[in-house]
């Protein structure tokens, strides 16, 4: 399998970024990591040798991006307004950085989308906000409103709110979304949606899902058994949706 690590001085986080990428070709994956978590967590979970398959095949390649969230969403140090300013520094990053690095490496004009839990905040929201960028959406384990509490897992932001935050939360600015364009190109995305029926963030699934069919945005939302918010679980159904 070929394995490449990149690692440069971002001009937008004015700080040293890194990524993974693992493939030589296919649909090119932009894969966002969990919680606080690393670019390499993936391969170290067994969730890259569980996609090994179509990998070598030529059918994916993955691009094992890094997080800043200990810098953005979850820096308690500075206010909220200092966090999510923070996060679309990490947005310009991607778009600027990452993207044309994407376009460098593949030639198959498709990109997708993907995370597992705070992962597939990520995704998704990148992909609602520019579709046109983006083919495919994938959220496995994650919640789209990082204003709200659920379960142990807390408002982000706790109480405060402002335009950019309402306009990074999927579930706030999809459902006000009226612009003709807009909703055109998020309804030729593939999304999908996976879920575990224990999990804290099953309800937001469902009524993100019903949102989207209520937008005219087609989508799949996958339930697994139990709370499946474990890389064991991430193993079995990254195959099945990227």
């Amino acid at each position: 399998m070929n394995r490449e690590y990149h690692k440069w001085f971002s001009p937008k986080l004015q700080r040293d970024m890194e990524l993974l990428i693992f493939g030589h070709s296919g649909k090119a994956v932009l894969f966002f990591p969990t919680r606080m978590a690393r670019f390499y967590d993936y391969e170290n979970w067994g969730i890259i040798n569980a996609l090994k398959d179509r990998i070598n095949r030529g059918e994916l390649q993955i691009f094992c991006v890094d997080s800043i969230d200990n810098e953005s969403f979850y820096n308690h140090n500075v206010h909220p307004s200092v966090r999510i300013a923070r996060h679309l520094q990490y947005e310009d990053y991607l778009l600027t950085e990452v993207i044309p690095l994407i376009r460098s490496k593949n030639q198959w004009e498709y990109i997708e989308a993907a995370g597992c839990s705070m992962g597939a905040y990520h995704a998704i929201n990148i992909a609602m906000k520019y579709p046109w960028l983006f083919k495919k959406a994938v959220g496995i384990s994650g919640r789209y409103d990082l204003t709200k509490d659920y379960d142990h897992f807390k408002d982000l932001f706790h109480g405060y709110h402002n335009e950019h935050i309402y306009f990074n939360m999927p579930s706030q600015y999809m459902a006000n979304l009226n612009d003709g364009y807009l909703l055109n190109a998020v309804r030729n995305l593939e999304v999908i949606l996976a879920i575990g029926q224990t999990d804290p963030f099953l309800q937001v699934n469902k009524e993100f899902s019903q949102l989207l069919w209520n937008k005219g945005v087609s989508n799949h939302l996958f339930l697994w058994e139990s709370n499946a918010h474990r890389p064991r679980y991430w193993r079995q159904m990254t195959p099945l949706y990227l």
